[in-house]
């Protein structure tokens, strides 16, 4: 029974057994020479910031000036040997990788070697195409150490012309050289002596070297963002501490004029907000760089750990390079991030205690208005209570006269009443008992309540 084509398998199985096997090394003879571009298309408004898209439409076109068939859409990896030389393409997520190989034979100085490198074979109309988008560009000079003329080190300074040269043994079987440095003709150089490589040692070889250059590249893409965000940083920073000076120098005195009047407060929050929304839009503009720079470094580690360098008395290795190098531009940027995220961290803090100063100026505006309704009140129940006595001899007066009507009513009809004697021998007992009325009513009132 045979899973090949079984539908037992995951739809993504296969594909992703294959992806450990999507890009293998050159296979290189004992000599050749060959050129390395690494093409940073990511960012072009021309297919969207799509950068797969891109990198296929430069690499049809370079097919179609050879008349080969160019890869299909979904494509990372393509090789084609096209006679004269091989080319192996890559395309990785911010760029894409061409490494053009071409056997040479004969014994001359390795200097000579760099005048027959694979670039004379690629159309110049493509290369001018590559306007803006080229970030890597290398020439590799690879061959046995007798077949290349081995030079000494210091003789290879006429080719690699850097004041710093790196050199080391690699796997025990090699020496790789170079200077890291962009020539007058736009190429970095790499000499890579083979002492003895076995079966596709050399083709790992100079697969690792040109990535840890290609990698070293695009791991430095992240200092130009921190040399941009250290300025920003330093403005917000100084802007923080002068809104946090303003907090610390309001005195109670100042508070209590605040709480009449909280616009102050109100601008600091605002321009506090300020702050932070700039703070945040920086980092949202820098994280993905930083991100990618750290690891691409860490990239380069990991390429130059697997060459298992071997010192050369004299010069230093490449490890120790990009340790003098390229470790103090990743903890500039590494350095920015911290700036950023703790500088975010400060102003959230700032922002808390402003809200927390805003708060009790708002309760202190709160406790004079309750106070203000305190003081209407008890105004408006002395009012009341002065009234009040308007009201029981207002009333009693009306019920007086009532009684009045009654007595008249009476002595009328024949019966012996004096009106207004009774009338007004009524008058106190009617006030009396008016006044108490109305205190028992207010007593109810405020037992309901």
């Amino acid at each position: 029974m045979t899973f090949a084509y079984s539908r037992l398998n995951h739809p993504l199985r296969v594909p992703l057994a294959a992806e450990v096997h999507s890009r293998p090394s050159l296979r290189l003879s004992a000599s050749e020479n060959l050129t390395h571009l690494a093409i940073y298309a990511h960012g072009s408004s021309k297919v969207g910031n799509d950068n797969l898209a891109m990198q296929h439409e430069i690499l049809s076109d370079l097919c179609a000036h050879f008349g080969v068939a160019a890869p299909a859409g979904e494509a990372k990896y393509f090789f084609h040997d096209f006679g004269q030389f091989r080319l192996q393409w890559e395309c990785h997520t911010e760029f894409a990788t061409y490494t053009f190989a071409r056997i040479h034979s004969g014994q001359y100085p390795v200097g000579d070697v760099f005048d027959h490198m694979p670039l004379v074979l690629i159309p110049q109309g493509w290369l001018l195409g590559l306007q803006g988008k080229l970030m890597v560009a290398a020439h590799v000079a690879l061959g046995p150490a007798v077949q290349l003329d081995r030079a000494a080190p210091q003789d290879l300074r006429s080719v690699l012309d850097g004041d710093v040269l790196a050199g080391s043994t690699v796997l025990q079987s090699g020496e790789v050289w170079t200077d890291f440095l962009v020539k007058a003709d736009g190429f970095s150089r790499f000499v890579i002596w083979d002492l003895g490589f076995q079966a596709q040692q050399a083709g790992r070889v100079v697969q690792r070297v040109l990535e840890v250059e290609t990698y070293r590249m695009m791991a430095l893409l992240g200092l130009p963002h921190a040399h941009y965000a250290a300025p920003l940083l330093n403005d917000v920073e100084s802007e923080l501490a002068t809104l946090t000076a303003t907090m610390t120098d309001t005195d109670e005195a100042i508070l209590d004029a605040l709480s009449s009047d909280a616009v102050d407060e109100q601008v600091l929050l605002h321009n506090i907000t300020g702050l932070a929304a700039r703070i945040e839009k920086l980092s949202m503009d820098n994280s993905y760089r930083f991100a990618a720079s750290q690891a691409y470094f860490r990239l380069v580690k990991a390429r130059i750990e697997e060459l298992r360098e071997t010192r050369i008395d004299g010069v230093p290795t490449m490890e120790e390079f990009m340790a003098r190098r390229l470790s103090p531009a990743m903890n500039t940027c590494e350095s920015v991030v911290r700036r950023q995220e703790a500088l975010a961290e400060r102003i959230a803090h700032t922002n808390d205690l402003l809200r927390t100063r805003v708060g009790i100026v708002q309760e202190r505006q709160n406790r004079k208005i309750l106070e203000s309704l305190n003081t209407r009140a008890a105004q408006q129940l002395r009012l009341q209570q002065a009234v009040e006595g308007l009201s029981v001899v207002a009333i009693s007066y009306y019920l007086a006269g009532l009684f009045g009507y009654v007595g008249k009513a009476l002595k009328a009809g024949g019966l012996p009443v004096n009106p207004e004697v009774a009338t007004g021998m009524l008058v106190p007992v009617i006030a009396v008992g008016v006044w108490l009325g109305l205190r028992r009513l207010h007593r109810q009132v405020s037992k309901d309540h």
